[in-house]
C-alpha cells in the first residue's frame, strides 16, 4: 500500500511539474519526505520475516525432539540463548541500517520467548490456566515490540490478545471484557508508532469484538445492539467528515468498518434469529436502503473501503434473500422485481439531482 502511494505521488508530481503547478525543488523536496516518512515493507523484508517465523519454528522443533535428553539448566539457558540472540541480532542489524531484518530478529525473539513460557511449564510441570501463558506472551510482545519500535511484534501482540480473548471467552462461556484493557495498550502503541496498517489491524479487531458480542450476550440474542452499534459509528464517522474535512483520513476507515459491523449484525437478525416473514421482509429492506446510502456516500466522497463494502454486502444480502426464499419461485421472483424497481428508481433520482446540481452551477 505504502509502495503504491509513492508510486502514484510521483506520477502526480510529475504531471504538476510539467504543467508548471510545482517547481523542481519542491517536487524533489516532497519526495525526499516522503521517502523518510514511512518504512516500505518489499519483497526482502517480507522474506525476511517469514524466515525469522520458519527459524522460530525450527528451534522449537529441535528443541522439542531433543528435550527430553537436555539436563533443565540447560534447558533454561538454550531458551534465555535463543531469545538473546534475537535481540542481539536486532540491535546489530539496526546499527547497520537494515531495520527491516532487525524487525524480523525481533519476531523471532518473541516468538521465542511465548515458546519459553510453554516449555518452561511443561518442564516443571506447572499446572495453571492455559490463556494466562498468552496473556505473558502477549505483554512481553508490546513491550518488546514498543522499547524496539518493531511494527512487527505490535502485530503479533495484537493477534496474540485476540487468541486470549477467544480463549478465556471459550472458557467462561461468556464474553471477555479484558480484551478491551489488551486492545487499547497495542493500540497506544499503534498510535505512538504511527503505523496505519497496526491501525487497520486494532479497527479490525475490535470490529469482530463488537461482533461476537451478538453471539455471547443474551443467550446468543443480541444482534441488534450489534448492528445499532454499527449504524451509530457510521453515523458519527459522517458527521466528523462533514465536520471537520481534515479528519477524512480517520473517519473514512472508521465508516468502513463501521458498515461492515452493522450489516454483519443486520445479517444476523435476519438468517441466524430467523424471524417471521414481515419482520424478515422489513430488516432487509433497511438493510438494503443503508447498503445503497453507503454506496452512495463511497461515489460522493470517494471512499473505496465504504463503496466495496457497500457492493459486497448488496450482493451477499441479494443471495442469502433468493436461498432463504428459494421455496417459493413466485415470492423470490415478486422480491427481485420489486428490489429491482426500488433501486432503478433511487438510480433515477440520484441521476435527476445530479443534473439539478450541474444546471445550478451553469452561469444564467
Amino acid at each position: 500500500m505504502w509502495a503504491s502511494y509513492k508510486k502514484r505521488l510521483k506520477h502526480d508530481l510529475d504531471r504538476w511539474h510539467s504543467n508548471g503547478w510545482v517547481s523542481e525543488v519542491n517536487r524533489a523536496a516532497i519526495l525526499a519526505d516522503v521517502a523518510k516518512s514511512g518504512r516500505e515493507l518489499g519483497l526482502a523484508s517480507a522474506l525476511g520475516i517469514l524466515a525469522s517465523v520458519l527459524f522460530g519454528f525450527a528451534a522449537i522443533s529441535f528443541v522439542a525432539a531433543h528435550w527430553q535428553d537436555v539436563p533443565r539448566l540447560g534447558r533454561l539457558g538454550l531458551l534465555l540463548a535463543a531469545i538473546w540472540l534475537g535481540y542481539g541480532l536486532a540491535g546489530w542489524l539496526t546499527s547497520r541500517d537494515q531495520r527491516s531484518f532487525a524487525d524480523a530478529a525481533v519476531l523471532f525473539a518473541v516468538a521465542m520467548f511465548g515458546a519459553s513460557i510453554m516449555l518452561i511449564s511443561q518442564m516443571y510441570n506447572i499446572d495453571g490456566n492455559p490463556p494466562d501463558g498468552v496473556l505473558m506472551w502477549w505483554i512481553g510482545a508490546l513491550f518488546a515490540g514498543a522499547v524496539l519500535r518493531s511494527n512487527p511484534a505490535l502485530a503479533l501482540a495484537m493477534i496474540l490478545v485476540c487468541v486470549w480473548s477467544f480463549m478465556e471467552s471459550s472458557e467462561r462461556s461468556g464474553v471477555h471484557w479484558p480484551f478491551l484493557i489488551g486492545w487499547a495498550a497495542v493500540t497506544a502503541a499503534f498510535v505512538w508508532q504511527g503505523w496505519r496498517p497496526g491501525l487497520h489491524l486494532s479497527a479490525l479487531a475490535l470490529s469482530l469484538f463488537v461482533i461476537s458480542l451478538g453471539y455471547l450476550l443474551g443467550r446468543g440474542h443480541e444482534h441488534a445492539l450489534v448492528a445499532t452499534v454499527g449504524v451509530l459509528a457510521a453515523a458519527v464517522a459522517v458527521g466528523v467528515e462533514k465536520a471537520r474535512p481534515d479528519l477524512d483520513h480517520i473517519a473514512a476507515p472508521v465508516l468502513a468498518y463501521a458498515i461492515a459491523v452493522a450489516f454483519a449484525g443486520l445479517f444476523a437478525l435476519q438468517f441466524i434469529e430467523s424471524p417471521s416473514g414481515g419482520t424478515l421482509v422489513a430488516l432487509a429492506a433497511l438493510t438494503l436502503v443503508l447498503l445503497l446510502a453507503a454506496i452512495s456516500h463511497g461515489l460522493s466522497t470517494q471512499n473505496r473501503g465504504a463503496l466495496w463494502l457497500g457492493y459486497l454486502g448488496f450482493s451477499i444480502e441479494i443471495l442469502a434473500l433468493y436461498w432463504q426464499t428459494v421455496g417459493s419461485i413466485l415470492g423470490t421472483s415478486l422480491f427481485f422485481l420489486i428490489a429491482a424497481l426500488i433501486v432503478a428508481a433511487l438510480a433515477f433520482m440520484a441521476l435527476r439531482l445530479a443534473q439539478r446540481g450541474d444546471g445550478k452551477g451553469m452561469p444564467a
